[in-house]
């Protein structure tokens, strides 16, 4: 499992951005192309309309990045929102799925639990499926072996409550959520280390620059989003299916 301070490779910036000027120029160009204009005068307009216009960038890139993770998630569904063992909750056949992606030591994925719980408490037809990404360190990696074991033991909520309610990993706190949730965690095993390794590589497909990571619908979230947020991303799920 590689992963770089929370954080994975970012070269699709650029190719994200080299993206977005292909299309800018071929919207432009089609509407220039029909008025006699060539290639250096369309290139011309393009890049004069976004030199007065820079505040477009950033909505355009937003819609560009949607656009490429919704196009990865539709054929790796199956794959993002089945969990591993117990490391789910809500409706079992939920219409809609809203998973996180998410680390132990992440301060982010700690204030963003009361939103999602808050979700599952309102929401009855909604299911919400956990996916470990220990991107911070030994201390992460080591929660997420024991989180994984108790998911395989029918204990993930206790445990993923009982740590998250007490410090940031390390030894004393895991051990101390490991036995208030009654898990039996011995070595990792080859499975939860499958188990990590997938999750990394589908959050490098997703473009996953950290945790939390949401995924609902066709949509990926990026960061401590909020409850209204989240609700709109379900809200909007559900209608497309609808």
């Amino acid at each position: 499992m590689s992963v770089n301070s929370g954080r994975f490779p970012g070269g699709w910036i650029g190719i994200a951005g080299a993206g977005l000027v292909g299309l800018l120029i071929g919207g432009a160009g089609m509407l220039l192309v029909q008025g006699g204009a060539g290639d250096a005068q369309v290139e011309r307009v393009v890049h004069d309309y976004i030199l007065d216009h820079p505040e477009i960038i950033p909505e355009a890139m937003e819609r560009l990045e949607q656009r490429q993770a919704a196009a990865a998630i539709e054929p790796r569904r199956a794959q993002i929102e089945t969990p591993f063992g117990t490391a789910w909750a809500g409706a079992a056949n939920g219409d809609v799925v809203l998973v996180e992606f998410f680390d132990y030591a992440c301060g982010y994925c700690r204030a963003s639990n009361a939103a999602v719980n808050r979700l599952l408490s309102e929401d009855p037809r909604l299911k919400v499926v956990w996916r470990e990404l220990p991107v911070l360190g030994p201390d992460s990696q080591q929660a997420a072996f024991v989180s994984l074991a108790a998911a395989e033991q029918g204990r993930f909520r206790q445990f993923y409550d009982a740590l998250f309610g007490l410090a940031p990993p390390n030894a004393q706190s895991i051990a101390r959520a490991q036995q208030a949730a009654g898990v039996q965690a011995g070595a990792a095993t080859e499975a939860h280390r499958q188990e990590l390794q997938r999750n990394v590589e589908l959050a490098n497909l997703l473009r996953a620059n950290g945790t939390p990571t949401f995924v609902v619908g066709d949509q990926v979230l990026h960061g401590a989003v909020g409850y209204e947020r989240l609700k709109e991303a379900i809200e909007q799920a559900r209608a497309r299916r609808s």
